[in-house]
């Protein structure tokens, strides 16, 4: 059984990073890591309790939650990031951890193992929306131009209704995203006015270094971590999917096949429910292969 998740700290350049350990102290197994970008630690309290008999640990990225960011800076990249798990591992021991990375923090852990694969014996990348690795990549690159400038023009309900529609459209984007008509705010519960705000951490630091990063497949598919990326099975098509997909062509391996959508092990966190418990038997799985 684990504890109580104790909160912690760790100072990194540039930023104050809130971290919680679920500690097992019976567990023989690695640290099990669970990174999500911009979502924060509350994200994997569901998935985290199938996981008792191994010492969890989650945290906030940098400028997210309880993290606090100390450099000013407006943008995180993915380098930045993955500096910050690094360290975080560091703190936690040095390794080698499993990691199971969500979404952005999939792109995150990537460049992480790309950098440091010595601290990573498994890492599950689980869709990342690596753009670049697209077939229809331009048009995929301009659509997330044309939402961060959406974002910039009309605030956060404007850009977040283009960003649901961009990211459950199944299929290769369009050419003319920018100018298809999108669901109002409003009909989505977003705001319609503009609080003239630009600080959103999606849209504001990560949703444009995390998209538009270039991962150095070189050196994932030279590294001794055992890189496993996941897709969800109700996700097939829509961007997340297909780029965790070629991802997975570009390291020579077949993606595996998640339970539920591209928020899988949601129990329900930030009102977006999936199959945690289906979605858990598969990466213990996964894990112990």
């Amino acid at each position: 059984m684990t504890t109580e998740p104790k909160t912690r700290t760790l100072e990194v350049p540039g930023a104050t990073l809130a971290y919680d350990v679920r500690e097992s102290e019976a567990s023989t197994e690695p640290i099990l890591l669970m990174i999500g970008s911009p979502m924060d630690a509350s994200g994997f309290a569901s998935l985290a309790e199938h996981f008792q008999d191994r010492t969890v640990v989650t945290y906030d990225p940098r400028g997210i939650g309880r993290s606090k960011r100390t450099d000013g800076a407006a943008e995180s990249t993915p380098e930045l990031h993955g500096d910050d798990l690094h360290r975080l591992i560091e703190a936690l021991g040095g390794g080698p951890v499993d990691i199971f990375a969500s979404s952005g923090g999939a792109v995150n852990g990537l460049a992480l193992v790309a950098r440091h694969p010595e601290q990573v014996r498994t890492l599950v990348a689980h869709e990342p929306p690596a753009a670049q690795e697209l077939p229809d990549r331009e048009q995929a690159l301009a659509a997330v131009v044309d939402i961060r400038q959406t974002y910039e023009r009309d605030g956060f309900g404007a850009a977040m209704a283009k960003f649901i529609a961009i990211s459950g459209l199944r299929g290769q984007i369009p050419t003319d995203f920018a100018n298809l008509p999108v669901p109002n705010p409003a009909d989505l519960g977003m705001p319609t006015e503009d609080d003239g705000s630009r600080d959103d951490v999606l849209f504001g630091q990560n949703l444009m270094t995390c998209t538009h990063h270039q991962h150095d497949f070189e050196a994932l598919r030279a590294a001794q971590t055992r890189i496993v990326v996941g897709v969800g099975a109700e996700s097939e098509g829509e961007m997340a999917h297909r780029a965790g997909v070629a991802v997975a062509e570009r390291l020579g391996t077949k993606p595996v096949t998640f339970p539920s959508h591209h928020g899988g092990f949601l129990g329900g966190e930030f009102g977006y429910k999936g199959d945690p418990d289906a979605f858990a038997v598969t990466l213990r799985q996964v894990l112990s292969e």
